[in-house]
This record gives C-alpha cells, structure tokens and sequence, in this order.
C-alpha cells in the first residue's frame, strides 16, 4: 500500500460546513472567496450522484462549462466520457468536481484562453471541495491532473512519479492519481497521443475495479 505523507488544502484545512451537496452549492454560488469571480460567468460546482463511490477531481472549469454551469461538458469532458466507457467505468457512478470552481482565463481578442489557477486560488477553493468530499465520503478520489493533485495531497506529492497509483492518506479516502484529460487533447505526435490515451484510460480501468481493503 502507498501512504500518502501528507495531504492538501482540500483534505487538510478547515472546509465549509452543509448538510447537503445542494446546501453547498448554494452558498458556493455566492463565493468570493478569491478574484476569479470577478470574471467568470457563474461558479460551476461539482455534480453526480450524492451515493457516488467515485469522485473524479478536474483542474477547473474551462470556457464551455463556464457558460453552461456544469462540469466537464467542453472537448476535455467529451474526451473522459469516451475514455471512462473504455474503461468500463460509468460516469453515473461518479461525482464529477473541480479543484478551482471559477473558470480563470486570459482574453485573447473574443477568445477566452485557460490560464492555470495559481497554489492560493487552489487553496481557497478548498474550502469547496473539501466540503464535497466530507458530504460524499468517496471510496476512491480521481485527481485529474496536478491541480487536483496539489489541492488534494500538497506540493510534495507530484504527478509524474505517482500517476497510475493508489495513494492513501491516513484517514482520508485514497487519491489515484493520473492526468487531466486536456493534456492528451494538446500531444502533436499521434503515436504519443495514442500511448498516453491507452495509458489514462489503464489509470480509469483501476478506478473501476478499485475495492478498499
């Protein structure tokens, strides 16, 4: 078993305090807890079955969810649902969040360019899905990539070495760590990008036949 040193801002620190995924929407819609409200549409909150076993955790919403409200509905989110079908795991077993909640961009003429969020925007949005995570009492966490990991088990745990494996946390409920689905949707090299997809969706197959011990 992999133990996890140590965790993040979303498992660590004090995190809002509802009786309900619905609860915590709410008063999540009103967040201004950092400066990417400022910009962003709406918040876009997590979604799935409260009795979901599996939380999978993205980044952050990008232009499509933001004007939507809803998570991984963009080319990223198109690109799990195809991948998580591979894997034989079905989305509806899964609540679907993100580690940031505003979706922070960069204008480029009337394009809107993802720009990732920086450590303190992730740690304030932990107040979130730390939140999430106490309601839904996951047996497995996905983070998707190294906001997800970051805002889950800290900076010292890092992408590269730990994707594919099972981290436990003491108390907590096991992190699996792999990419975020945009990064495939970036590979140039057709070959890459076909190894890498196989590879993700080899890290979604341990997911589904994941059972705690």
């Amino acid at each position: 078993m992999n133990i996890a040193a140590n965790v993040g801002p979303a498992l660590a620190f004090e995190v809002a305090d509802a009786d309900s995924i619905a609860e915590l929407r709410h008063q999540a819609e009103g967040c201004t807890r950092c400066d990417l409200f400022r910009n962003a549409t709406q918040v876009v909150f997590g979604e799935g079955l409260v009795k979901s076993e599996i939380v999978l955790v993205g980044e952050q919403p990008g232009d499509q969810e933001d004007l939507t409200g809803r998570p991984f509905v963009g080319p990223a989110g198109r690109l799990l649902d195809r991948c998580l079908e591979e894997a034989g795991l079905d989305r509806q077993r899964c609540y679907v969040t993100n580690a940031v909640k505003h979706f922070k961009f960069t204008p480029r003429g009337k394009r809107r360019l993802h720009a990732k969020p920086n450590a303190g925007e992730i740690r304030r949005c932990a107040w979130w899905l730390g939140a999430e995570l106490n309601i839904l009492q996951p047996k497995l966490v996905v983070a998707l990539g190294a906001s997800a990991l970051y805002a889950l088990l800290g900076p010292n745990a890092k992408l590269t070495p730990e994707r594919g494996h099972i981290l436990h946390p003491t108390n907590r409920p096991p992190v699996l760590v792999t990419i975020h689905p945009s990064y495939l949707l970036r590979i140039r090299d057709e070959q890459e990008q076909h190894r890498q997809r196989r590879e993700f969706v080899s890290d979604l197959h341990k997911a589904a036949a994941f059972r705690p011990a």
